[in-house]
Formats: structure tokens, C-alpha cells, sequence
């Protein structure tokens, strides 16, 4: 895959020439104003951090993530459904339930299109890399271990999830097939980062390495902030609008996901007041 140098992204249409310095500080005041945790319902995030120890944390978090598709209040309903049988320790919970079990279990589950028996061969992949690694971390520290890029290794183990999981699951996207594998990439940065919203656990990977997780509203987020020209959100442009982030903070690019995507989410905070917000904080940093 052909990496996309950080110079030649869009990032110059605000008033005054752009710089590094100037819009750091802009978003350092918008990450520092909204980067909350009484802002965090209804995002799934919430979900791994009720979770002390790493190894659930982990579960809960690939869970969640994965699940994050389609309306705010769906997927909360969806993932405390798929939670509710495991208790307060899910990963001794995949570990010792038997396939038997988890198709009773989950017979009935509905998430939009993924279906009751497509989550149970997801769970059933997860307990094969535990019963392998231990833990999902193990795993990826294997993955990376025996590739020689981060990114080949977080595209390995996409995709061992996925071949523990049959092949066909659609819970987990691999970079390898060129979409914006936003679900994966937030679990990554759930688990990797930690502030006052992400709860990390994760020494295995630098938050310097992470992707930007890239949705529709994030896409739009970029665009109106010209971080990308791209129309289509697939990896050409999460690859774009990580590395305009990097130029801003190179050791941790996706610090402003959760402060920027409260825009358009929650209902008091407008896309359009953010632009404004970013127009008139550089405009301000240039002046001076």
C-alpha cells in the first residue's frame, strides 16, 4: 500500500497560511474543553471503561467496538445484551463457555446485520486466540513481533481474529481490504491511549502509531476542516487524515477523535461552531 506523504495533505484553508503550531492549539483548547468524562454517554467507550482488569477490558473493548455501527442508542442496547451473560469477568467467561452454550446464549441476537450466529463464531474466534496468546494483547504483540512494518502487524492481527473467526465474520474489518476499518481502529485507540475518555491498558503499541478511527461524521469533521479532499472515507483517506494529524501532534494523532466527534453528536455542539472555532483560534494564533 502506497503511504500517503504528510506534505501533500490539504490542510491550508483557513484564514492565514497554516502551521503545525498554530492549529495544535487550537485543538489542544477544544480536546481540554470537551475531552470529559461526563461527555461520554452515549459513546460505547464507556463499556471497557468499567473494566479494571486489562484482559476484560480488552474483551469488552473488542466487543464494543465492533458492535459500533448504525444508531447511538442500537448499539448501546446490542452491546449490554451481548455483556450481560459474561458478567464481571468476560474473558474467564469466553475462556470456559462452550459453543453450545453461546449459541443458546445468543440465539436471538439482532444487531442490524450481524446476526446471532455470526456473533457466536466471533466469541468462539476470540477463545481460540485466548486459549492460544492469553490474552489479545499476546496476540498482537506476536503479530507485530514477525512483521516488519506496525502496520502489516495491526493488519495481522485483524486479521487472525478473523480467520479464528471462520474467515467470514464482518465484526472486524483488516486493513489489508482497504476500508476505513473505523471499528478497529478505535478499539485500538481504546485501548492504547489513556486520558480522561480512553482507557488504554495497552503497552504494545505507541499511541504514536495508531490510526485516526474515520467514519461518516469524522469524514465530514476533515473535509470541512481540509485535513482531506477525499469524498470517499476507505484507508487512502484515514491515511490522509492521520498524518495531517501527526504534523499537529506527532506522538499522539488520534488525541482529538473523541472532542471533535462531540460536534454533530451531541446535540448542543454544531459541526459549524467547531469550524468557526478552529477559523478564528488560528486566525488569532497567526495574528500573534
Amino acid at each position: 500500500m502506497k503511504q500517503i506523504k504528510p506534505d501533500k495533505v490539504a490542510i491550508s484553508a483557513f484564514r492565514g497560511e497554516f502551521s503545525p503550531e498554530c492549529f495544535h492549539t487550537v485543538l489542544e483548547n477544544i480536546y481540554k474543553t470537551y475531552t470529559r468524562a461526563e461527555l461520554i454517554y452515549p459513546d460505547p467507550v464507556e463499556f471497557p471503561r468499567r473494566y479494571a482488569d486489562v484482559r476484560d477490558r480488552e474483551i469488552v473493548a473488542l466487543i464494543a467496538s465492533s458492535l459500533a455501527y448504525g444508531r447511538v442508542q442500537q448499539i448501546h442496547n446490542s452491546v449490554s445484551k451481548v455483556l450481560t451473560p459474561m458478567g464481571d469477568k468476560p474473558a474467564s467467561f469466553i475462556l470456559s463457555t462452550s459453543e453450545k452454550e453461546l449459541e443458546r446464549l445468543y440465539s436471538d441476537f439482532r444487531h442490524r446485520f450481524t446476526s446471532g450466529s455470526e456473533l457466536v463464531q466471533f466469541l468462539l474466534g476470540v477463545q481460540k486466540i485466548l486459549k492460544r496468546y492469553l490474552s489479545l494483547e499476546e496476540c498482537i504483540i506476536a503479530c507485530l513481533s514477525s512483521n516488519s512494518s506496525i502496520f502489516d502487524g495491526l493488519t495481522a492481527f485483524a486479521d487472525s481474529i478473523k480467520k479464528a473467526a471462520g474467515g467470514a465474520t464482518s465484526l472486524i474489518a483488516s486493513p489489508a481490504d482497504g476500508s476505513a476499518c473505523k471499528r478497529y481502529f478505535l478499539f485500538l485507540k481504546w485501548m492504547v491511549r489513556h486520558d480522561a475518555v480512553d482507557p488504554g491498558g495497552w503497552s504494545a503499541i505507541s499511541s504514536a502509531d495508531l490510526y485516526f478511527p474515520i467514519d461518516t461524521h469524522m469524514h465530514k469533521i476533515a473535509r470541512s476542516l481540509h485535513f482531506t479532499e477525499r469524498k470517499q472515507a476507505d484507508l487512502k483517506t484515514v491515511i490522509e487524515v492521520t498524518r495531517a494529524f501527526q504534523k499537529i501532534a506527532p506522538r499522539d494523532p488520534t488525541r482529538y477523535d473523541f472532542a471533535l466527534t462531540r460536534f454533530g453528536i451531541r446535540s448542543e455542539l454544531h459541526i459549524a461552531e467547531l469550524i468557526e472555532q478552529c477559523n478564528d483560534g488560528v486566525s488569532s494564533s497567526i495574528r500573534e
